[in-house]
């Protein structure tokens, strides 16, 4: 099962982009440009919107998202 979660290698900033490149198997540079064209297009929500995934997306390997092997 795949979990959406921040990167913890490879990261800019958050790991954020990076984490939602690997999770739908698209180059995490992509994600990073579209963010950067999604912010300067929204005003600025793209940073809000950035922030709270931030927040919100657990890191690799935090407690509680590892998974079980069988």
């Amino acid at each position: 099962m795949k979990r959406l979660m921040r990167m913890k290698e490879g990261k800019l900033l958050g790991g954020v982009c990076g984490g939602i490149g690997i999770y739908f198997e698209v180059d995490p540079v992509v994600i990073r440009i579209l963010w950067v064209v999604l912010t300067l297009l929204s005003v600025g929500i793209g940073v809000i919107v950035y922030i709270a995934a931030w927040l919100l997306m657990p890191e690799e390997g935090e407690a509680g998202t590892a998974t079980q092997s069988p």
